[in-house]
């Protein structure tokens, strides 16, 4: 973008600079030399609007790529999470699903430990 604005700034300065030494070396009457000047200025203008135009175009072509780019890549990381986030459940499923057999395990453990514990003589 700083590079098409020395483009531009060099093409305006270019004109003036061509106009200026065009009316010092004119060996024409002022009328022709009007007409001169008003045609490089015109030519210097219609310069300009091209060339306004296609760094336009650039950068809007260049926002409309940046803009796509960045969505597929929000999309990509979004999927990404997504997914990450499914297998961190299901980890998490089946842990809890361990750890639940484990609780039943040792629960049956207590009751059948406490059922086989109890004393038949008084402790004194």
């Amino acid at each position: 973008m700083a590079n098409t604005g020395s483009t531009l700034l060099a093409l305006v300065t270019g004109a003036a600079i061509g106009a200026a030494v065009g009316l010092l070396y004119a060996p024409e009457s002022g009328d022709k030399t009007r007409k001169k000047i008003s045609k490089e200025s015109k030519k210097a203008q219609d310069q300009f609007n091209q060339k306004y135009k296609e760094t336009s175009s650039n950068l809007s072509s260049k926002a409309k790529k940046a803009r796509f780019d960045f969505e597929t890549r929000l999309e990509e990381t979004l999927s990404s999470a997504s997914y990450k986030a499914d297998e961190i459940l299901s980890a998490m499923e089946t842990k809890l699903e361990d750890l639940r057999k484990q609780n039943a395990k040792l629960q049956k453990d207590v009751k059948s430990d406490a059922g086989s514990n109890t004393p038949n003589q008084a402790v004194v």
